[in-house]
């Protein structure tokens, strides 16, 4: 069962990146340092709603 999730900055917000997720496998929400283009630097990405 997978859905597609989209992953936002945890510093300004922009919602960056979009990917799919195994629900079964994580449940919880996911989160990876990856590259943000608007604070030009790699910062940590959250899954949002």
């Amino acid at each position: 069962m997978r859905v597609k999730i989209t992953l936002a900055c945890s510093e300004c917000k922009q919602r960056n990146y979009n990917t799919f997720k195994n629900k079964k496998n994580d449940p919880d929400r996911l989160e990876f340092s990856k590259y943000c283009r608007f604070c030009r630097k790699q910062t940590l990405h959250k899954e949002a709603k």
